[in-house]
This record gives C-alpha cells, structure tokens and sequence, in this order.
C-alpha cells in the first residue's frame, strides 16, 4: 500500500508543472502600452501565453457603481492574442472582467484595471 501512495504522489508531481500551465495568462495588454483615450473607441490587444477560444470567452466593460456590459472579442493575427472592442467612453476609472477559455478547455478570470484620463 505504501508503495502504490509513493508512487501516485510521484506522478501527481511529475503532472503537476503541466496542470499549472494550462491556464491561459496575460503576458502582454495594450493597456499599458496605449491607453485608450476619451470619448473615442479603440481596440485593446491582449495577449496570451496560450491560444484562446474566443466564441467561449467573455469580457466585461466594469465602471462605477460595478456595472458590467460585454464587449466583442476576436481573435487577432498572432498566437494567444484577443483584440476587444472598447467604445468611447468619457474619463474615468474601469476594468476588463476576462473569463477566458484556453484551447485546451481551461478557463482563466482576470481583471484588468485602467484609467482614461482627460487629455490636456
């Protein structure tokens, strides 16, 4: 019995560097690069460290007072990226609400914050 315990446990810990980089992470986002600006739509580029299932995918404008609208998603031209249609919207604070789907069916939530700001 001891030996069947060592050796599940030894292949749960072999699988375990795989399980945890299954999920899909954002290893870039146009956010920080070019922020949108006010009262103009933009597209914001997201990028993955896996391909993304867009038709499974969600993301959600958050502003005040937590109300949440979706926004269309695409896929973009390079590997892992998704570009989201962000409308005009005036200064202000708000967050992309992002419940994404790898291609291999995990589902990875996030939130990214961001401020547009009043241009001078």
């Amino acid at each position: 019995m001891r030996q069947l315990i060592l050796i599940v446990t030894m292949v749960f810990a072999l699988m375990l560097p795989a399980l945890s980089s299954a999920h899909a992470v954002i290893v870039q986002s146009s956010l920080k690069t070019s922020p949108p600006s006010p009262h103009q739509a933009s597209e914001i580029h997201l990028f993955f460290n896996s391909d993304i299932e867009p038709v499974l995918s969600i993301v959600n404008l958050v502003s005040k007072g937590d109300q949440k609208r979706p926004l269309p998603i695409r896929l973009g031209e390079k590997r892992g990226e998704i570009l989201v249609e962000l409308p005009a919207l005036p200064p202000g604070d708000y967050a992309l609400q992002l419940k994404v789907f790898a291609a291999d069916g995990h589902l990875t939530e996030d939130i990214l914050e961001f401020t547009i700001q009043e241009e001078k």
